[in-house]
């Protein structure tokens, strides 16, 4: 078994012949200010999206950034995103806190002003006797 040169076993092109060609449409595509995209670049050159991902990457990168999704913008963009959203979920945390110790001691006012309340009435009604903590001297 002998291996087929590879100018055989492809369809006749070679990566240089494909580069150019891609570029060409991307040119092409950009001047007449159409829609880019990596599929839409792979249709008019003739060739699939995925070869284009996968044995042309520098010409996937360069699509995406004259669409302005480059993999790095993308991955920056999220990373800024998600630092501002843990600051934000760090402000939040720090603020329930503070108000569930705000609660927890207006819940025990709200119950000593209860319990002062109930003795009160039952001042007025003359039921309750208050006893002073001093004796009458």
């Amino acid at each position: 078994m002998t291996n087929k040169p590879t100018a055989q076993r492809s369809s006749g092109r070679s990566r240089q012949k494909t580069s150019e060609m891609l570029d060409k449409v991307i040119d092409g595509i950009l001047s007449t200010n159409g829609k880019l995209s990596i599929s839409g670049v792979a249709k008019a050159a003739g060739v699939t999206p995925g070869l284009i991902h996968n044995t042309y990457p520098a010409v996937a990168e360069r699509i995406r950034g004259l669409m302005g999704k480059s993999v790095r913008a993308q991955r920056d963009s999220k990373h800024q995103a998600l630092l501002k959203e843990r600051e934000l979920n760090r402000a939040l945390r720090a603020e329930n806190a503070q108000l569930s110790q705000d609660l927890a001691r207006l819940a025990s006012v709200n119950q000593t002003l209860i319990l002062e309340l109930a003795q009160l009435k039952g001042v007025a009604t003359g039921k309750v006797v208050l006893l002073s903590s001093k004796p009458a001297s």
